[in-house]
């Protein structure tokens, strides 16, 4: 049984979802340095979320999907 159990992380981080999820949270986190530096503080993850899930998120989806 943890043989199924070790290899679960394994499957998990090689799936598409898991990839999409951190290629997504990067660029949420590049949004946020870029704009906590036009802010002259930090934003924090939250803000920085809502604003690029408003302005960038579709543009990035339909780039991301063009390149596959």
């Amino acid at each position: 049984m943890s043989n199924s159990a070790d290899a679960t992380p394994d499957l998990v981080k090689e799936s598409l979802l898991y990839k999409e999820f951190l290629a997504e949270r990067e660029e949420i986190l590049r949004h946020k340095w870029i704009e906590s530096e036009k802010a002259g503080h930090d934003i924090g993850f939250e803000k920085a979320l809502l604003d690029w899930i408003v302005k960038h998120r579709s543009s990035w989806r339909g780039q991301r999907r063009q390149q596959t």
